[in-house]
């Protein structure tokens, strides 16, 4: 069984949508989106041992693009700079918005002016993205495009769909060319990145086929550049729309793990695969789920081989977040229920991330009392090492 600290991060009312990032030394980078008036703020906290460093704005503004499945996030890169990246309405309607993304110098106190990675200024969706920093200092900002993409149109050609794109930053914020890894993917799905011991960068995603198949794809940043999509596992889940449901992925060493919810067949599960080759190839899917899941997964790769998986179940009437410790040979033997929800909120997306004591997880809650509102939980998780 694992055992589970309590936090007590500083946030204010309306607090939801956290995020979360673990900085060379250690302490953690909390993140989340929090309603001040008419306007809606970026926040962030540091965590030191047990101790939270006061909360930071990162970005306040009236136009932010605000969802339960497409919100902010804050990394650290390796010259000790954090980078964020939020969501900026472009236009009038609801899905009108740009990515920008700020660096900090001096762990969130003071914020560079944004730049928006993309080319495209059409009044489109861009976001779901993922940062990835890299041994330089900079950062490959990763997201899906909608430039080619119109959800009013009456005709549903091959290339009217969301985009994968790419784009490297480096630590003076210059911006290299941008890349098109994948033209058709799946429309609201999160996207996940990880880079591995050598260098390249492991993407994956919700693809989607001229079929409506909506299955899980993978493609990498190698010396040779960016490879083509390719299927993690074809689970054959056909479906007309979106189902915001994006996979996982994280890697260590010369290993890599993706998890993910698919709907196939009619059967909700949630499977995880590993990597031997740095995400070159995957081997056969083991299955995590006990019967009722919800997804909205996420992943960490621990270094005697096996992983944490994080998941969502529907029990006892409520939201279950359910861990459990993976073994490639073995599979999930042992999973715990974290926490289980009956408030008036979902849960939303939770997030994790390592910790000296294992891992922390973190996730939207409701908020105590009488008072109708959101706040942001969390627990440590201490992982005791597996007996050989």
């Amino acid at each position: 069984m694992f055992n589970l600290t309590a936090l007590d991060p500083p946030v204010g009312l309306n607090a939801r949508e956290p995020s979360l990032a673990t900085l060379k030394d250690g302490r953690i980078v909390l993140s989340w989106t929090e309603e001040i008036g008419t306007d809606t703020a970026v926040k962030m906290a540091v965590l030191d041992d047990d101790q939270w460093s006061p909360a930071r704005t990162i970005h306040q503004s009236a136009s932010m693009f605000v969802n339960w499945a497409d919100f902010p996030s804050v990394v650290a890169l390796t010259n000790g700079t954090l980078a964020a990246h939020w969501l900026e309405l472009n236009g009038t309607d609801d899905y009108q918005y740009d990515v920008n993304i700020a660096f900090s110098p001096d762990e969130g106190l003071n914020w560079t002016a944004p730049i928006i990675p993309h080319d495209d200024r059409s009044k489109r969706e861009h976001g779901f993205v993922s940062l990835i920093p890299d041994h330089r200092g900079g950062l490959t900002a990763l997201w899906l495009d909608g430039r080619a993409y119109n959800n009013q149109a009456t005709d549903d050609s091959f290339e009217n769909a969301m985009q994968v794109r790419a784009r490297r930053i480096s630590p003076d914020g210059l911006m290299g060319s941008e890349s098109l890894l994948d033209p058709r993917a799946c429309t609201c799905c999160q996207t996940s990145a990880v880079r591995n011991e050598a260098g390249d960068i492991i993407a994956v995603y919700r693809d989607r086929t001229a079929e409506e198949i909506r299955d899980i794809s993978v493609v990498r940043l190698t010396k040779d550049g960016w490879t083509r999509p390719n299927s993690i596992h074809f689970d054959g889940w056909e479906i007309s729309g979106c189902p915001v449901n994006g996979p996982a992925v994280d890697a260590l060493g010369a290993n890599a793990v993706v998890v993910w919810f698919t709907g196939a067949k009619g059967e909700a599960k949630v499977r995880i695969a590993f990597s031997k080759d740095g995400g070159g190839s995957f081997g056969k899917p083991l299955p995590l789920d006990l019967g009722s899941p919800a997804g909205r997964v996420d992943v960490l790769l621990m270094p005697d081989g096996t992983a944490l998986a994080l998941w969502l179940e529907y029990a006892n009437n409520g939201e279950a977040i359910v861990m459990c410790r993976v073994s490639p040979a073995s599979g999930c033997t042992s999973p715990q229920a974290l926490h289980i929800n009956r408030g008036r909120e979902s849960v939303g997306f939770p997030r994790m991330t390592r910790s000296a004591a294992g891992v922390l997880v973190a996730w939207t809650g409701t908020a105590a009392g009488d008072l109708a509102g959101t706040t942001v939980l969390g627990v440590e998780v201490a992982i005791r090492p597996v007996a050989r």
